[in-house]
C-alpha cells in the first residue's frame, strides 16, 4: 500500500510541476480533484504578475472569474464548458491597472472605482480578451467597471 501511495504522490507532484503559474493560482473547491477550482488571489505571485502584460494608459487587466467545475445538482462540467463560462462572465479579479487609470478628476471625482486585488463587475461585451498560458485575461477601460464586490461566490452565475 505504501508504494502505491508514494507513486500517486509522485504523479501529483509531477502534475503540479507541469502547471503554469496561473494554473497554480486556482485551488480545489472540495476534497475531490473533480469538485472544481476557484481562484485564490493569495496564490497570485509577483512572478506571475511580471509575466502578464502591463496595461497602458487608462486600462485595467482583469482575470475573468472561473466558476466551480460542478453544478449544484452534482453534474460535472467539461473543460470546454468552463472556458465558455469564463468567456461570457461579467465578473473578474483586477490584476493590474495602467498608470493613467482613474487619474481624470473630472470623470472620477470620488477617486478610483477599483484597484489591484478587487473583484469587479463589468459589461458582458466590455474590453478585449486574449489568451495567455494557463488561461485568459481581459483588458478594460477604467470607466467600464460597473461595480466592486467583496465575494465572487455571492453573484449568481447562470449561463
Amino acid at each position: 500500500m505504501g508504494d502505491a501511495t508514494s507513486a500517486l504522490e509522485q504523479k501529483w507532484a509531477q502534475e503540479e510541476e507541469g502547471k503554469t503559474p496561473l494554473q497554480k493560482a486556482y485551488e480545489n473547491v472540495g476534497k475531490k480533484k473533480t469538485d472544481g477550482k476557484k481562484l485564490n488571489p493569495e496564490k497570485i505571485t509577483p512572478a506571475l504578475l511580471e509575466q502578464l502584460p502591463e496595461p497602458t494608459g487608462w486600462r485595467i487587466l482583469i482575470l475573468p472569474y472561473r466558476g466551480k467545475g460542478r453544478t449544484d445538482g452534482g453534474i460535472y462540467l467539461t473543460e470546454k464548458t468552463m472556458e465558455r463560462q469564463q468567456i461570457s462572465t461579467v465578473l473578474g479579479y483586477v490584476l493590474k491597472t495602467g498608470n493613467l487609470a482613474y487619474s481624470d478628476e473630472d470623470k472620477f471625482p470620488t477617486g478610483p472605482w477599483c484597484k489591484s486585488g478587487d473583484w469587479v463587475l463589468f459589461g458582458r461585451y466590455a474590453g478585449s480578451r486574449f489568451e495567455i498560458e494557463g488561461g485568459e485575461v481581459k483588458i478594460l477601460n477604467d470607466d467600464e467597471i460597473i461595480a466592486k464586490i467583496s465575494n465572487p461566490e455571492a453573484i449568481l452565475h447562470n449561463y
